[in-house]
């Protein structure tokens, strides 16, 4: 809290442990899972938070409509028993690799719909994954295609968080693999579309791009997104 005072960062949040699947099939699992994310709920409340991101989860072959279902049946009890806390969970776009929720649109738009109270949920949209999802954004005309389609689906109102990463892999293929910005399959285009989108000024933004011990690749990949506003 005094670090984030001191330095003038807000909003501040934080991402789930990876292990959490709220979706699993296992009820050993999936109980686990949701304490756990209650546990996360409740930490980030006392470090004063503003959100929660969390990967939505895999059904296992359990199906994606039982999936999304048990999710959002997991959340609510999750929300409903950290009543009274500000934190948002926030259902991150997923590259949809194997059997996991939420790289299509209409899976989070009914995630969105399932969980109570909705003014506690929302969603991270991450760059790579949707690209890797199968929404081509790396052209302009393809940026607003994709963010017109997100708005009328879900809602851009929705998107309370980003994570800014190329992608190593190419469109359609499903698999979450994070580059630096503009050395990758997505190119600037779609970074310099976003930068300058204001709707979406407003709206934090998190660098998810390969790190090494030194941070030059963040400072490296923050000047170039910085380059491309005008």
């Amino acid at each position: 809290r005094a670090m984030a005072k001191e330095k003038g960062i807000d909003p501040c949040f934080s991402h789930t442990a990876y292990l959490i699947n709220l979706a699993s099939p296992v009820p050993t699992l999936a109980k686990r899972s949701e304490a756990a994310l209650q546990v996360e709920i409740e930490r980030a409340e006392q470090l004063g938070l503003a959100f929660v991101i969390h990967h939505p989860g895999s059904h296992k072959d359990a199906g994606m409509n039982i999936g999304i279902r048990q999710i959002a049946a997991a959340a609510t009890r999750i929300l409903k028993a950290t009543e009274g806390s500000k934190v948002k969970l926030l259902y991150e776009t997923s590259a949809g690799q194997g059997t996991s929720v939420g790289h299509r649109f209409e899976e989070l738009a009914e995630l969105l719909r399932l969980t109570r109270p909705t003014h506690r949920v929302g969603i991270c949209f991450d760059t790579c994954h949707v690209f890797a999802a199968g929404y081509d954004i790396s052209t302009r005309k393809g940026y607003e295609a994709t963010m017109k389609e997100f708005d009328r689906i879900v809602g851009l109102d929705k998107i309370c968080a980003f994570h800014i990463n190329d992608s190593k892999k190419p469109l359609g293929s499903r698999v979450d693999r994070h580059e630096h910005i503009g050395q990758g399959c997505i190119g600037l285009t779609a970074f310099r579309c976003l930068m300058n989108d204001k709707r979406l000024s407003h709206v934090p933004m998190v660098l998810e791009t390969p790190k090494e011990d030194d941070c030059a690749e963040d400072v490296q990949n923050l000047k170039v997104l910085r380059g491309l506003t005008h």
